[in-house]
């Protein structure tokens, strides 16, 4: 037999087995620690609310106060027109006539009076005191015991461009009398009196008005009225000399009463007062205004306002002011005493467009605050989330509402500017949050709350008196809606939830 074919094939060598690493054995659990696991907690749970609600509040919180800042830019933009405004109202009233403040008649009486002065004089290279005596002239003033007036006013409103000024047309007719003036009281000897050159003066504002020759009826006889008025304190006014004819009647057979009276036709505009000179003033105004404001020391003990104008009455004494009958120029009341006493009324509306644009700006951070308040909710509610660059636009649309109002309400009334800014804005934001939250409802819901709280705001503008009063109480029922809707929700979870 072959050797080859006896021997059996040598089989391979078998494979070495991987080696196994066995884990070593897991350290036993850590015994509980309450304090330890708490804190962890309490961070983990901080950590996710600083990224979810807590987070989100903050960059609200920045946003509304970064939208403060064109609401100054409105804000100042406001105080330009109403600049432009008063320049334009200025220039009609100081062609036209300004404010009238009208004071008198009152009887002006000068009188000479002793005056010891020293001086020093250098006689032969000394000084030497010299008295001398001196006779300056002082003045007395006497005020009417019956003043009665009679006004009427015919208002306008004039126009330089888009800017309105009320203006007036005045008939007033004076009268009264004056009891015989007597100097026993102010110390005046009588042949210090200069009797000849004894005035009736007349303190008004702007006689630009006057058309006609004016003249004082003056114990029955006719004085012509000049231009100038020797009241202290009054730049203008109108005067008439009693020199001549009166001059013996004062001095020795003046009547015991002194009855006198004025027709004055005057241009002036905003509005007119009266100083109430007499010792019992009766006066009646009336006008073809609707809206007056009655203003003064005194209102009217009666008066009428209806749509076609006002018709008001006053009745006043001369214990409810602050200076007496008669004074010398040197112990007299200044100016300011007498127009603190004077009554009348203003043909300006409180309210003008400017006034009630500022006082909506106002609420702007509040309006800011809701629309915010009302997305937030929806992110907490309706798992909505909703981009900071969105809440930016929402607050620029809500700023740009106090922008057409300002511009609208020069032009239209401010109702009408109002409806007009508070519906575009209204729908602006509505359409805009349809797609920001992916459903028709939800935007029509907040056009519609943002149109209530335009309208909640419109009210508390319009009531002037209450308007603390009621913007309290709606803020608090808001702030209650918000706390009740959000009462059972956990915060904590709800961040949890990546939302």
């Amino acid at each position: 037999m072959n050797q080859d074919q006896d021997q059996k094939p040598t089989p391979p060598p078998l494979a070495t087995p991987p080696t196994r690493i066995t884990p070593p054995p897991a350290p036993p659990p850590a015994a509980y620690d309450p304090v330890r696991d708490m804190g962890a907690t309490l961070v983990e749970r901080g950590r996710r609310s600083l990224a979810g609600s807590t987070f989100k509040l903050f960059l609200i919180g920045v946003l509304t106060l970064i939208m403060l800042i064109p609401v100054f830019k409105i804000w100042s933009l406001l105080e330009e027109r109403q600049a432009r405004r008063d320049a334009a109202v200025s220039e009609i009233t100081g062609t036209w006539g300004k404010e009238q403040e009208i004071v008198g008649p009152v009887l002006v009486v000068p009188y000479r009076y002793t005056v010891k002065t020293q001086r020093t004089e250098v006689v032969n290279g000394r000084s030497t005191i010299v008295e001398a005596v001196e006779h300056p002239t002082g003045r007395a003033c006497f005020l009417p015991s019956k003043l009665k007036i009679d006004a009427k006013l015919d208002p306008q409103t004039r126009k330089r461009s888009i800017y309105k000024a009320v203006v007036y047309g005045g008939q007033i007719a004076i009268s009264g009398e004056f009891q015989t003036p007597s100097f026993d009281d102010l110390g005046v000897k009588p042949d210090e009196i200069l009797w000849d050159e004894a005035v009736v003066a007349v303190a008004a504002t702007d006689l630009r008005g006057v058309d006609t020759a004016l003249a004082l009826s003056w114990n029955g006889k006719e004085i012509p009225l000049t231009p100038g008025c020797p009241l202290p304190g009054f730049d203008t006014g109108i005067s008439a000399r009693l020199r001549g004819a009166f001059a013996a009647d004062f001095a020795e057979k003046a009547p015991a009463a002194i009855p006198f009276s004025l027709n004055l036709r005057l241009n002036g505009s905003k509005g007119i007062r009266f100083a109430p000179i007499g010792m019992a003033t009766e006066a009646r105004l009336a006008a073809a205004w609707p809206d007056p404001s009655f203003c003064g020391a005194f209102l009217p003990a009666k008066r009428e306002i209806t749509p076609d104008g006002f018709d008001a009455s006053w009745s006043v004494s001369y214990y409810g002011r602050g200076y007496p009958q008669k004074w010398t120029e040197n112990g007299g009341p200044r100016a300011d005493k007498l127009r603190e006493s004077m009554f009348g009324v203003s043909l300006l509306t409180t309210v003008d467009q400017y006034r009630t644009v500022e006082r909506a700006l106002k609420y702007a951070i509040l309006f800011i605050v809701l629309a915010f308040a009302g997305f937030f909710l929806f992110e907490v509610m309706a798992r909505v989330r909703i981009h900071p660059v969105q809440y930016t636009l929402v607050g620029a649309t809500l700023c740009l509402f106090y922008l057409l109002l300002l511009a609208l309400s020069e032009f239209a009334g401010f109702g009408i500017a109002y409806l007009a800014g508070a519906v575009a804005s209204s729908l602006l934001i509505g359409v805009y949050t349809t797609g920001v939250l992916r459903n028709g409802r939800r935007g029509l819901l907040t056009a519609l709350s943002l149109g209530g709280v335009y309208g909640f705001l419109y009210v508390v503008l319009q009531l002037e008196d209450y308007s603390l009063l009621i913007g309290s109480a709606g803020l608090f029922i808001v702030l209650a809606a918000i706390m009740l809707a959000t009462r059972r929700m956990d915060w904590y979870n709800r961040d949890a939830g990546g939302n």
